[in-house]
């Protein structure tokens, strides 16, 4: 079903937009399900409230197509999104379906529940069992009397409940999502607010006043901007990955979102902040993500410690590193050893069931830390530490928007990866015809030393290319390693 050609766009609309068309105001639903990004349209003409479902419904109890709520391989996904969407369609209580493929359908209540039910049917059969409305009644569980748990996202969101009517949020990322569609295009990836409403209504939530993330990546961040647009609220993060989220093309970083995410406040680390009654203070995390913090904070009497994706499985001692990410072979070391000081009641992260902590858990957790790190020194040569303390060379920015005939800049950051002081020689490959100033760069740095240099490049009037690639290559010594990193970039 894919366009032949493109088609000429005079705007965008957003998720829970209102917008005016002539004499009509529009307001628009996300409503997933035939398609990750499908919308429907309420309106009221004549005096009665009327939905424009696209093919979220054909008729009463079917479906335009089944195959197109396939989002990968062999999923289901488009059927249990379907099946929240129509809920949440019901509940705006429209009194006239306009369906693209069918007629129109007088009585919305009884056509989008026989849906429901036949949808429920089929997942019954698929052996998924259909948890949407279980989910959809009581989507935040209780974990203390001012702590709650969403368990409907796809990385757990946390809710801080203050007793002046305000919520403070720790990550939100991809809210009610049973599973997630095939590839990691921005077309396959989207956030919505689905239990905010329930949020309100049964904890007596007045404002969600911020949200924290405890790491960059996407599945903790990607409602962020949507809180803000809809919601009023804003996002505080911590010193050590601002940066990332406000200029993601700045970095080569997995799971990054696709658009900027202003921060409002940037937290030191190490300093506690209040907000109404709590006190919370972020600590630097690194492991799962070079990017990333532990959030302390005292709830109901609980000490506790948010750690996002820093470790996983039902014993929380799975090491849930990523090389991509920065990780460096002693990061669980000092991951045990700040959790030993802190000495959290509860560790409460972003896959898993909360998880009590003891003396003898912190005690497993800087073993299998101390021996990744030890298993880390032993696999990888002796004399060449590429990998065990972090990239050897990075890009600043990764991905660049340049004007043709225009001079723009780089800074490549370089660690000495050799167990002895070396001359590190650092050369830019750029397209044919560009210019690089310098075009090398040659740097003495002791064993483990890290630098930056800085180079100014451009490309010739008239040039006009997506992703040109700038490769960096590195020798140590005598020892040439190649073009280890690059940079992108878009030239106009």
């Amino acid at each position: 079903f894919s366009l032949l050609g493109d088609i000429p766009i005079t705007g965008t609309l957003n998720d829970y937009q209102r917008f005016t068309a002539g004499n009509l105001s529009l307001h628009v639903i996300p409503t997933p399900g035939h398609t990750i990004g499908s919308i429907s349209l309420l309106t009221s003409i004549d005096g009665k409230r009327m939905a424009f479902t696209g093919d979220l419904i054909s008729a009463p109890g079917k479906l335009w197509s089944l195959a197109a709520t396939q989002w990968s391989y062999n999923g289901a996904e488009g059927a249990h999104a379907s099946i929240a969407s129509l809920l949440d369609l019901k509940d705006r209580e429209p009194q006239l379906l306009l369906p693209s493929h069918g007629r129109p359908m007088p009585d919305p209540e009884s056509a989008m529940a026989l849906l429901v039910e036949r949808l429920g049917s089929l997942l019954e059969l698929r052996r998924e069992g259909d948890r949407v409305a279980d989910l959809r009644a009581q989507p935040y569980e209780r974990i203390s009397a001012h702590l709650l748990r969403n368990r409907t996202s796809h990385a757990t969101s946390y809710v801080l409940l203050s007793d002046s009517g305000r919520a403070l949020l720790i990550d939100f990322g991809y809210d009610f999502t049973r599973s997630l569609a095939a590839g990691s295009d921005r077309a396959s990836r989207r956030p919505w607010l689905y239990t905010l409403q329930a949020l309100k209504r049964q904890f007596g939530v007045e404002r969600v006043d911020a949200v924290i993330p405890t790491h960059y990546h996407d599945d903790h961040v990607a409602g962020c901007n949507l809180l803000r647009e809809v919601e009023g609220t804003q996002v505080w993060a911590a010193d050590n990955f601002a940066d990332v989220l406000e200029h993601p093309d700045g970095y080569d970083l997995p799971c990054l979102w696709y658009e900027p995410i202003p921060v409002d406040r940037r937290l030191p680390l190490g300093t506690s902040i209040s907000w109404n009654e709590f006190e919370v203070t972020l600590h630097e995390q690194p492991g799962h993500t070079r990017y990333a913090v532990a959030i302390e904070s005292t709830v109901d009497g609980k000490h506790l410690l948010f750690i996002g994706d820093q470790m996983g499985h039902a014993d929380g001692l799975e090491l849930n590193y990523v090389y991509a990410g920065g990780f460096q072979a002693d990061d669980y070391i000092k991951t045990a050893e700040l959790y030993r000081r802190l000495a959290p009641d509860l560790l409460l992260s972003g896959h898993w069931e909360p998880l009590p902590s003891g003396l003898s858990h912190l005690e497993r957790l800087s073993e299998r830390g101390h021996h990744l790190s030890r298993i880390h020194r032993e696999l990888l040569p002796d004399d060449l530490n590429l990998e065990a303390d972090g990239p050897v060379a990075q890009v600043r920015p990764y991905r660049i928007r340049a004007a043709a005939g225009k001079a723009f800049s780089i800074t490549v950051e370089i660690r000495n990866p050799s167990i002895r002081a070396e001359e590190i020689g650092v050369l830019l490959e750029v397209p044919q015809g560009w210019l690089a100033e310098p075009g090398a760069a040659r740097l003495f740095l002791a064993s483990g030393a890290s630098t930056s240099v800085d180079f100014s490049l451009i490309a010739p009037e008239a040039t006009v290319v997506r992703r040109a690639r700038i490769g960096i290559d590195v020798t140590v010594g005598s020892r040439r390693l190649g073009q280890l990193v690059e940079a992108l970039a878009d030239l106009e």
